[in-house]
């Protein structure tokens, strides 16, 4: 056996989170729930419209990660049943819901893929918004109804003095149009009936923020890169009220999720276009998907043999043995000639296997294992 440390990542978590299609707010943190639809295919490798009298097909087996560059106005929901449909796949989920309002990288997990959602979802994240001074707004970006305004405006040298209040390790009260629940109930849901909502201060970590443009006297851009429970909106809300102005986010957009960068993200309309040219034979869509693995590149690689391989497929722990056994414990994803085979657990001088991964049908096309 042999142990190498995988590539290191950066990666970070918000909740700032909406679904327009259900009327509420979904919780940023991400369900990390498979995306569960009725089967509806054809062969169209997107299943969108049936035409004709085409035979129907069972949705078929694909394995990977799809960083989609999301649209402005799409939900995270709506997103993942377009990419299950452009695959066909037969599961899918998000790592981490985004705005309707926000664009930027969504993190779609299809088939074993969703296995490491976890992963992605503790991250870090990285993101680019403007705050509009001079109004707060009751879901604290540009879609609520103004509850606070004022007249004065920030200067750049007051912004730039506030920031280091706003890094690292600080306590922050969760936006009211929120996922949290309070006494069993979601917290969009109360607020929407009209009810005071009052949500505790949690502890968060903002690893940096910068102002980065002032483009006139009413909007300021900045950069967060922040861990996971961090609200942007909620960031916006504080910094106004601290500086007398008030504020609220009127443009926001993620550039880094987990391992996931600008670099990784596709557009809709090229996910299309390769769909279109892998359906008349042209192209595949493997060339869209990121392996499996990608979401473990924090963890260390551990290769095993065949015959260890076999045990662990089963379920069953291996003993570490001979000089090239690993001395470090903890968790580790397994590789059998290169390939993904399962995440495990390092200790007692032993193996166990904690999530088998059965990468059978479409997974990462060879080009994509380099990143970018």
């Amino acid at each position: 056996m042999m142990m190498d440390p995988a590539h290191g990542t950066i990666g970070s978590e918000e909740a700032d989170t909406r679904d327009l299609q259900q009327n509420n707010f979904a919780d940023a943190g991400g369900n990390a729930q498979p995306h569960q639809e009725a089967r509806r295919v054809n062969n169209d490798p997107r299943a969108g419209k049936q035409k004709g009298n085409q035979p129907r097909r069972d949705r078929r087996d694909v394995h990977g990660w799809v960083v989609l560059d999301k649209p402005i106005g799409m939900t995270s929901t709506q997103a993942v049943a377009v990419l299950k449909r452009l695959f066909n796949a037969k599961r899918a989920g998000h790592a981490g819901t985004l705005d309707p309002l926000a664009s930027g990288g969504l993190p779609i997990a299809l088939g074993e893929a969703t296995k490491t959602v976890p992963f992605v979802m503790d991250g870090r994240k990285r993101y680019r918004f403007t705050v509009c001074w001079g109004e707060e707004r009751d879901t604290d970006d540009i879609e609520g109804q103004a509850t606070a305004t004022s007249d004065q405006r920030p200067t750049r040298e007051a912004i730039e003095a506030l920031l280091p209040r706003f890094t690292g390790v600080i306590e922050q009260v969760p936006p009211r149009y929120s996922a949290i629940k309070v006494q069993g109930e979601r917290a969009y849901d109360l607020a929407r009936d009209g009810e005071i909502v009052e949500l505790a201060p949690r502890p968060i970590e903002i690893h940096h923020l910068n102002l980065v443009d002032q483009p006139d006297n009413d909007r300021a851009v900045f950069e967060a890169e922040c861990g996971k429970g961090t609200y942007v909106r909620a960031l916006a809300r504080d910094m106004g009220r601290i500086l007398g102005t008030f504020g609220h986010i009127c443009a926001l957009r993620r550039t880094l999720v987990g391992p996931f960068g600008e670099n990784d993200m596709i557009p809709l309309d090229q996910l299309e276009a390769l769909c279109d040219r892998a359906a008349s034979g042209e192209g595949s869509l493997a060339d869209a998907l990121m392996p499996v693995e990608t979401a473990l590149d924090d963890i260390p690689a551990l290769a095993v043999t065949r015959a260890d391989a076999a045990r662990l497929h089963r379920g069953q722990a291996v003993l570490l043995r001979g000089r090239d056994a690993p001395t470090s414990s903890g968790t580790v994803y397994v590789t059998v000639a290169g390939r993904l085979l399962a995440l495990a657990e390092v200790g007692n001088g032993e193996i166990i296997p904690k999530r088998v991964f059965n990468l059978t049908g479409l997974t990462a096309s060879t080009g994509r294992n380099e990143r970018n």
